[in-house]
Order: C-alpha cells, then structure tokens, then sequence
C-alpha cells in the first residue's frame, strides 16, 4: 500500500510541474505557523507512516514521512531510547516528516546536537517526480554534500520527504534540575563559564531572574555537579513538567499575541537591549524575544550581537519569517532549488518570496 502511495505522490508532483501548480506539502499541520504563509494544492503525507526498520542495538531507527512523532518516541522509550534532539510537536499530529522538514531542536539542542546531526538517510520525491535516496543508516555523504542534512529545515521547499533514518541514543541514567535566582547578564556570565567546564549540563533555561539547569548522566556525576553550582534541587515531576514546557512552548512565557522572535546568537554575546520579554536557551545561544518592536529593529540589534533573527510566531509576518539573505546566499538557494524543484512547486514562498 506505501509503495503505491509513493506512485500516486510522484504522479502527482509530475502533473503539477506540468502545470505549474503549486503544492503545499503538509503533514499534521503542527508547524503551519513556522515560516512564511502556507499555500498551494495540499499533499496530505500522513497516509505514509509506519516505522520501517528499527534496530536499538545499532541505535538507527527508519520511519516514513507520516508516521506520528509520539508514535516514534513511544516506540524508542520502550527499549529505552530517545530522540536527542528532543524535537518540538507543536501538536498532537506532529509527523516525522514534518519534525525533519522544520528542522527544530528542543532544550537538548546545545548539549547534544541539532536535528540535522542525526539525519542519516533520506528518501525524497523531487521536484520533476523522481525518487532519490541520500545517505542511508551510516553517516556518508554523497559527491561529497551531505545533502540529507541540507533537507533537514528546508520546509518542504526542496522535495517531499518520503522517509528518515535517524541516529537515536539510550535515555540519560537519572537527571536533576535545579535552579537558580540569577540577573540575565550573572546567567549569560555563568554559561558561558560552565560551558568551558566537565560538567553535564543537557539544558538551560532563564527568564526573569530565574535560571534552570538540567544535570543528566550517572547519578555520581549529577551529585558532583549540583554541589559545584549550588541552587534549588526542582522535584522530578516537576522538572520534566518544566522542560515539556519549554519544548513545546506552552510555558507561561509563551502564552499570548505579541510577536515571538527567535534570535539565533552566539553563546557569548552580551545581554540584547530590546523592548520586550526574553528567555534564554542553549547556554545562550538561543533567545526568544516577545516584542512588538519594528522587524527591522529587531534584526539590527541581532545582527550587531553576531546573528540573526526570525519572526517565529506572528499574526502578520509581512516582514518576512527569516532575515534577508545575503546576495551570495540567495544565490545559492536559488541554484538548489532549481536543481531540486526546477517548477518551483514544492510549497513556494515558505522560506523566502522569492523562491
């Protein structure tokens, strides 16, 4: 029946690069809110699912496009295993394809990877209807570009997703969260000091004078740890509460209508002036910014510190999700989306106007 499925996508995409129709690839829907406005004919992938291959003692799982992303979770917690990347839902439809199409890592992302660091393999249908499989369930590249990791974030824009090998790990032993009353500028300080020491730090999350720290690993190792930096020891149930929370971010903080930002930052960069609440991720590297100053405001103040910003949640993003690329980068997009998708039909406008 999946086999079958995959001809009647690829049929599909080769009757609208035909015609020249647009296709809004889409899974559960979890993330239509990230990026630029959806549109296009709907490519519905969730009758694509089931978990193809599994084998915990190599740690590689293979799942196609459709398959729930809490379907895979259970199934790797059964055998003690999980996703290090901890991959926001959004969503109680989120979908493999759709988790690996966004590209989003949750509290973990710092300590462990980004999702793209455990994309082993790929098989997509591109843009003229073909099937091509990238990588495989070893890390590899091919004609020497990773390109399953390229895919990763490309938000559909460059082939449909058919499957996904990823590179999964055993469950941390025991953690421990504790926290801390902190001043944001004595926390980034902190950080970015710890950061440069052994110890097993998996997450980190301030806002408003509090900082939370995650402590995963051997239970010796923890102890040692939160005796070194002190705080308050958080109850269990509580802790894992606390950081579902910020993953899928249903944590106060995110509640509202004003504009959240996503500013991408390096760790070290100083505190950002800028109207409007923050909480810190990734030992700094990740700040959400809720704030009604202009875009072009926003993005400068980014750009000083040494990165970039994106209009993550908004009511109106006629500014543009993502900051304006650069000639060269532009360029390049445009090339891979012309040898990927030479219609332009796979969910155009999602990532840029343009392309």
């Amino acid at each position: 029946m999946d086999s079958d499925l995959s001809a009647a996508f690829s049929d599909r995409v080769r009757a609208a690069a035909a015609d020249k129709r647009a296709l809004r690839l889409r899974g559960g829907g979890s993330k239509d809110f990230y990026g630029n406005e959806p549109r296009g004919e709907l490519l519905d992938t969730r009758g694509h699912s089931g978990i193809v291959a599994y084998e915990p003692t190599e740690l590689v799982v293979s799942a196609r496009c459709g398959t729930p992303l809490a379907e895979l979770e259970s199934v790797l917690s059964a055998q003690g295993q999980y996703l290090p990347f901890e991959p926001p839902h959004f969503g109680a439809g989120a979908t493999v394809g759709g988790c690996v199409a966004a590209g989003l890592s949750g509290p973990r992302r710092a300590n462990a990877g980004a999702l793209r660091d455990f994309v082993l393999g790929l098989k997509i249908i591109d843009g003229r209807g073909a099937l091509l499989g990238f990588g495989g369930q070893v890390m590899k590249n091919v004609a020497g570009y990773d390109l399953s990791r390229l895919l990763a974030g490309s938000l559909g824009t460059l082939g449909l997703i058919l499957e996904v090998s990823l590179k999964v790990m055993p469950r941390p032993r025991a953690e421990l969260t504790v926290s801390l009353e902190l001043p944001q500028a004595r926390a980034l300080e902190s950080l970015n000091r710890w950061a440069g020491q052994p110890l097993p730090v998996s997450a980190s999350a301030w806002s408003d004078g509090d900082l939370r720290l995650r402590l995963s690993g051997a239970q010796s190792a923890i102890r040692a740890a939160a005796e070194k930096l002190g705080g308050e020891p958080m109850p269990a149930d509580a802790a894992a509460r606390f950081w579902e929370e910020i993953r899928e971010q249903s944590a106060p903080f995110f509640a509202g209508e004003t504009p959240l930002w996503r500013l991408s930052l390096p760790p070290h960069a100083p505190q950002v002036e800028l109207p409007g609440a923050q909480l810190i991720e990734w030992g700094g590297a990740l700040r959400w910014l809720k704030s009604s100053a202009e875009a072009a405001t926003v993005r400068a103040a980014a750009a000083r510190a040494g990165g970039h910003a994106t209009l993550f949640r908004a009511a109106d993003k006629a500014a543009g999700a993502f900051a304006p690329l650069p000639p060269a980068g532009a360029r390049l997009h445009r090339e891979l989306k012309q040898v990927f998708d030479p219609a332009g039909i796979f969910n155009p406008g999602r990532l840029y106007p343009e392309f």
